[in-house]
């Protein structure tokens, strides 16, 4: 369905408004979450749970709802995605027992599975190959934006109540899922999305695993999953570390987060399209992973204020431009399978951020340093699987 630039604008402003207050709904429950585990008396072993609980059903889901994006259609899965979205933050917000709150995580595993595939392939149907690089900055910005107003605001409303966050999310889920209903439209046709259909044959989670296996894919999904990996262990080792080895405040902490983020959103909104023009994907990849690589090893040897904060900069630079990269190579490349390769891109990422915490900490409680050293070593592998790449399949696709 072609649409003028103006539509077009407005309905990429939806989809960015879409993703951005999803991860603003995640952002602003993470002050409140210590005080929420006391008022609950949940151990730090049932919140890991609660946290495995939605990457693992996010893994399983996300190749359902890739293959469903082409099947039913981007708008209808964007909505329930939104719409379970909410639901599972109303639960949690007024959740009084674990086995509640396991029903919340897991239908806001389900929502994210569905939310990211619709999103990102709705994008890829309306932007031309030259449009979309810029097109996928935007997006990468609006989920980074999201994280960093989402606590500031949280912690504000907190205020009024520790649950009151939760239902702030719920609300503003719900008024996206309106939005959505009422102004989004389909931009397939359904002879086109029955097109999609009927060259696809009957497809489970391991065939799509095996699929995902193609030259013309896998590479990227194992850099998605490195990324994924690299960037949920850093984010959940930062504070410790920082706590740890340089007595860091809380506040230190949170400017040193926000500063970086900021800089990365403004880098993805000004300057990503045109380093993709001038690099192409391949290279702004291989350059993001041996940026972050070498950060990572920066990390260990720096002591100051001023200096972790230029480190993490670059560091949350390199991970801010490799997702939008990684994110349009695998769109040009899918052709027709929009909807599968952005249900792979979730899988991955799930993957990623369900091992890489899990490996930080338990490298965290062997030497400090350990995770970033470890994390460095991981990016620099990927940047060996790189070379692999097949750009000349991926330039006979597109």
């Amino acid at each position: 369905m072609k649409k003028t630039i103006k539509e077009q604008k407005a309905v990429l402003l939806i989809l960015l408004s879409n993703i951005f207050i999803a991860f603003l709904g995640i952002g602003l429950i993470i002050p409140v979450m210590p005080s929420f585990m006391n008022i609950m008396h949940l151990s730090g072993k049932t919140m890991g749970y609660l946290v495995a609980a939605f990457a693992v059903t996010q893994l399983l889901i996300s190749p359902l709802a890739g293959r469903w994006v082409d099947r039913y259609g981007r708008k209808k899965i964007i909505i329930i995605g939104l719409f379970l979205f909410g639901v599972s933050e109303l639960i949690f917000g007024l959740g009084t027992n674990v086995s509640v709150l396991y029903i919340s995580r897991i239908l806001g595993g389900i929502s994210a599975a569905f939310i990211m595939p619709g999103v990102i392939a709705y994008v890829a149907d309306i932007t031309s190959i030259q449009e979309r690089p810029k097109a996928m900055g935007y997006f990468s910005a609006a989920i980074s934006l999201g994280f960093i107003i989402g606590p500031g605001i949280g912690g504000f409303i907190a205020e009024y109540g520790v649950r009151t966050p939760f239902f702030a999310a719920a609300a503003a889920a719900f008024l996206a899922c309106l939005s959505s209903i009422f102004i989004l439209r389909e931009p397939l046709t359904k002879d086109q999305l029955a097109e999609i259909s009927a060259n696809k044959q009957q497809t489970n989670f391991i065939s799509d695993l095996k699929k995902s296996l193609n030259p013309l894919y896998f590479v990227a999904f194992i850099i998605v999953f490195v990324l994924a990996f690299g960037l949920s262990a850093y984010e959940t080792i930062f504070s410790l570390f920082s706590d740890h080895k340089f007595g860091f405040t809380p506040q230190d902490i949170a400017a040193i987060i926000v500063i970086s983020s900021i800089f990365g959103i403004v880098v993805q909104v000004f300057m990503f399209g045109k380093m993709v023009d001038i690099l192409g994907e391949k290279k702004l990849i291989q350059l993001c992973l041996i940026t972050g690589a070498l950060m990572a090893v920066v990390s260990t040897v720096i002591s100051s204020f001023w200096a972790v904060l230029v480190v993490t900069c670059f560091i949350f630079l390199a991970f801010d431009l490799l997702r939008p990269a990684l994110t349009t190579f695998l769109s040009k490349a899918a052709g027709n399978e929009q909807g599968f390769v952005a249900g792979m891109n979730s899988t991955y990422t799930s993957l990623g951020n369900i091992i890489g915490p899990a490996i930080g900490g338990i490298l965290f409680d062997v030497n400090i340093h350990y995770p970033y050293l470890f994390a460095g070593i991981i990016m620099v592998i990927g940047f060996g699987i790189t070379v692999m790449w097949k750009e000349k399949q991926l330039a006979e696709k597109c």
